[in-house]
């Protein structure tokens, strides 16, 4: 019986495996990326607060996207996000004593809308994945806090652009174009009783971020219009909710800023109501988690102001 002998591969043949491999490894992520470049995803702020605030098991994003194949868009952002990205990832608490306060469907107490709904943060790593976070954003994280509590929360989203177009307004009619908003929500919900206006600042990050207990947050600053001839309501309200904040987390709030003369708005709708507050939370250059660390911040704050009103 003769013996068949087989021949080892030649160690030039074992180079070309790997550089084959190599390259086909290399071809499925750039494939990959371009697959996701062109798809051009869209997130807009509710669905990305759902994301952020949602709790689940930290994994690899690489080996999500080489393995899974042709996801769709929505779930590959959340993949994406969902990793263990600047400390997103928000543990989860034990639940605490609700306040006496009754949720009732007909009757929210809060209000929450942006007279610059377009100031945008940083899109950080996610640029590439066209997600732009704007101060809407927090709108979502305040009313997820706010309802946890049962306090029965209102946002607007309808755009404040076509209330402007319609009217022949420039941007500087803002404050003209939310005031309808207000009315209107006023009107259909005559329980509201708090209004929360969220801006951004416009300053550099190193004057809009600060960090406490190894945290990083987006600094906040109130602003009172001194032209409202009750301002000194307003601003009653708006320092009870800035000494808790400086109590709590010593640095996070600016202070307050009381603006009038030329050249500013002066009422900023704060005439609306007594429990009218501005508030800027961040900069153009800070991060979704600096920003969402600072909202939980705030939303816990003045969740224990108006306990004080409401029970």
């Amino acid at each position: 019986m003769k013996k068949r002998f087989f021949k080892r591969p030649t160690s030039k043949k074992k180079k070309v495996k790997k550089f084959f491999f190599l390259l086909l490894f290399i071809l499925g992520i750039v494939l990959t990326y371009q697959y996701l470049d062109n798809s051009n995803i869209k997130l807009n702020d509710k669905e990305l607060v759902e994301i952020l605030l949602s709790n689940t098991e930290k994994t690899s994003t690489l080996k999500k996207i080489i393995t899974t194949l042709l996801p769709t868009k929505k779930e590959m952002v959340k993949t994406l996000i969902k990793s263990n990205y600047q400390g997103l990832i928000i543990e989860e608490k034990p639940q605490e004593v609700q306040p006496t306060i009754k949720k009732d469907d007909e009757k929210p107490l809060i209000y929450i809308y942006n007279t610059h709904q377009t100031e945008e943060y940083t899109p950080s790593s996610f640029v590439e994945y066209s997600i732009m976070p704007t101060v809407q954003m927090n709108n979502y994280i305040l009313e997820e806090k706010f309802e946890e509590k049962n306090y029965q929360t209102i946002v607007e989203e309808k755009n404040i652009k076509e209330v402007l177009n319609k009217n022949g307004w420039n941007y500087a009619g803002s404050y003209q174009a939310s005031r309808v908003f207000l009315e209107e929500a006023k009107r259909n919900y005559s329980s509201l009783k708090y209004f929360i206006d969220v801006h951004r600042d416009s300053l550099p990050k190193e004057r809009t971020t600060v960090t406490i207990e190894n945290k990083d947050y987006a600094t906040i600053l109130f602003i009172i219009g001194l032209e409202n001839p009750n301002y000194q309501e307003n601003l009653v309200f708006t320092e009870k909710i800035n000494n808790k904040l400086n109590e709590k987390y010593p640095g996070l709030s600016k202070g307050i800023y009381k603006k009038e003369g030329a050249g500013v708005n002066g009422i900023y709708n704060q005439d609306f109501s007594p429990y009218t507050i501005l508030v800027e939370m961040g900069g153009p250059d800070n991060r979704i988690d600096e920003v969402l660390n600072t909202s939980l911040a705030f939303s816990e704050c003045f969740l224990e102001v108006i306990e004080e009103y409401e029970l």
